[in-house]
């Protein structure tokens, strides 16, 4: 980047609203409109950009309808950030540009609001943070869970002792996903930008199934349900037990069972983390399920949510509510509901949090920081590795490697495409 982060950051005065670039305007995308557009006291959509012109369009159109006001439109994010005025980008972007985008937005200056999972693998994430450091930005990861008050509710009640110790805490993606099928490779359909979708990724004919959303379930593009829905479970179950670094082991086992279909990554994969003295242990379903653990959202889908176990009782945590089990007897003591669907999923928070610490200036600020988020989608790179290597593996938190483990330690990262390359040196 030419341009400097201190050159590119814009003195905001206290009434000023915070000039946003949308980068991605897929589905996630959507959300982030619908937020934004909530949040106009606060912010402005000032640019839009995706690889897809059509859906720039819409967005364009989308966003004009419910202003008066139409963003510039942008088909390369590199635009958006050389864009002086725009003071923070918001990313709902597939997982290999996640590392990337916010490093090269960092280097011009901007803000950064990305989705999970922070990363696509544990040197990315170095990176991201790196990068932060650097240029003094502040970079929230979209974690929502943090700034969800029910499940603000929950942690205070587990970190004060509600269950006792803690010695297990346990993530539920019982999430029902259906087959993919097959799709022969076709020519780019008219305006999509293919290579730019790519963009870090190994350069393939396009294909439909590695392109809208089931990108989640190539190793390519994506990391399996484990790295898809699988952090907010995953920083639940981090936050819960207070642990800030990574465990010393991991051994995940599983497959795709059932379904005959071009998907890479697994439907069915069980995550086991060591950190000496307690554990994590993380569950993916995509076929039929029950659910477990008094799931409030209990049906034949299965559950999404948390559950931890400690020395006097366990606590479980769903979408909408959380309910405490005491004694011998594991008599119901708390059953918190939310009463508002903000209250228990916290989008709206969450994005207002971001907007406050790009005023604020102070990282310490946002709910779901960059370490905290790299630090949960780094559990699931970690059990993505395990299970493609089949074997259990010893890792080092201080070295953020697999002792004696170069296969495994060459997944860390991977081999990038020019010149959408993650810099060793940001």
């Amino acid at each position: 980047m030419a341009i400097t982060a201190a050159q590119a950051t814009r003195v905001m005065g206290a009434n000023d609203r915070v000039q946003v670039g949308i980068i991605g305007l897929g589905r996630r995308g959507g959300n982030h409109l619908t937020t934004y557009l909530d949040l106009t006291s606060e912010s402005t959509i000032a640019a839009l950009c995706d690889v897809n012109q059509a859906a720039l369009e819409r967005a364009q159109a989308r966003v004009e309808k419910a202003t008066q006001h139409k963003p510039r439109g942008y088909a390369d994010m590199r635009e958006v950030f050389a864009d002086k005025n725009i003071d923070a980008v918001s990313m709902p972007i597939p997982n290999h540009w996640h590392a990337l985008a916010t490093i090269w937005a960092c280097q011009a200056g901007k803000d950064v609001y990305v989705e999970k999972p922070a990363c696509h693998n544990v040197f990315e994430g170095t990176k991201m943070i790196e990068a932060a450091r650097k240029y003094k930005r502040m970079v929230q990861i979209g974690s929502q869970g943090r700034s969800a008050p029910n499940r603000q509710r929950a942690m205070k009640l587990l970190h004060e002792g509600a269950i006792g110790k803690i010695y297990m805490a346990r993530g539920l993606c019982f999430n029902r996903r259906k087959s993919i099928g097959h799709m022969a490779d076709s020519p780019v359909p008219p305006g999509i930008d293919w290579d730019k979708f790519l963009g870090p990724a190994p350069m393939r004919p396009f294909n439909q199934l590695r392109f809208d959303y089931n990108w989640h379930w190539f190793w390519d593009t994506g990391n399996g349900d484990i790295g898809n829905q699988g952090p907010h479970q995953m920083d639940v179950a981090l936050w819960g037990m207070g642990k800030r670094a990574m465990p010393q082991s991991v051994f995940s086992t599983g497959g795709k069972y059932v379904y005959e279909d071009d998907q890479e990554t697994p439907n069915t994969q069980i995550a086991t983390y060591d950190f000496g003295g307690d554990e994590i242990v993380f569950d993916v379903r995509g076929l039929l399920t029950g659910s477990e653990g008094n799931m409030s959202t209990n049906n034949a889908t299965g559950s999404v949510g948390n559950l931890f176990y400690g020395s006097e009782g366990w606590m479980c945590i769903s979408r909408t509510s959380f309910q405490v089990y005491k004694g011998e007897k594991g008599e119901k003591v708390v059953d918190d509901k939310a009463a508002t669907p903000e209250d228990s999923n916290g989008m709206e928070h969450h994005f207002r949090n971001f907007l406050q610490a790009v005023r604020s200036r102070n990282y310490k600020d946002l709910a779901a920081e960059v370490e905290i988020g790299v630090l949960a989608a780094d559990m699931a790179h970690i059990a993505n590795i395990s299970y493609r290597l089949k074997k259990r593996l010893v890792f080092d938190p201080k070295t953020m490697t697999f002792p004696g483990e170069p296969e495994a330690n060459r997944l860390l990262t991977r081999d990038y495409r020019a010149p959408y390359i993650v810099p060793d040196k940001v």
